[in-house]
């Protein structure tokens, strides 16, 4: 007698608990404290800010490939923390989110590459979709400040 084959859903849920086991590492939020976020970007206005050129994931259902133009700081390197206060690294890059929580606990989320300095309070992006969607928070009610890779499919050309 040999065995039986594999039911589809054994198979589905091997699969599904072994993404599950990934989770943590690719989703991981690094942590930036107030102070260290502001003197990253305190030299970056405006002005200082470079035309980039996104691609987009494909849309299989109208068949193209979509990109998108917009203005970016030129930050190379993100200085974050991990939950356990190590320093770390980020590549910046159209796929850094970063969630500021703000007066009230509020929470927004920026794309990292857009963030700049206007009038003491940061400006940047909340859509990829929609480029001109900005938020400005001021500084003096940021209280903690995230990034993680969202290991979305967006990147230069």
């Amino acid at each position: 007698m040999g065995s039986r084959p594999p039911k589809p859903l054994d198979s589905f849920f091997e699969k599904l608990s072994g993404l599950l086991a990934m989770l943590p590492t690719i989703f991981k939020n690094y942590y930036i404290p107030v102070e260290s976020f502001k003197q990253q970007l305190q030299d970056i206005d405006s002005s200082k800010r470079v035309p980039v050129r996104v691609v987009l994931p494909s849309v299989p259902q109208i068949g193209m490939q979509p990109n998108m133009s917009y203005l970016a700081n030129q930050i190379k390197v993100i200085k974050c923390e991990d939950k356990k206060g190590n320093i770390c690294e980020l590549i910046n890059g159209p796929r850094i989110e970063t969630r500021i929580t703000y007066a009230g606990n509020k929470k927004i989320v920026f794309y990292f590459d857009s963030l700049y300095i206007s009038n003491n309070a940061i400006v940047g992006m909340t859509s990829r979709f929609i480029p001109s969607l900005t938020r400005t928070i001021p500084f003096k009610d940021i209280t903690k400040v995230e990034v993680q890779d969202s290991h979305k499919r967006y990147k230069y050309v």
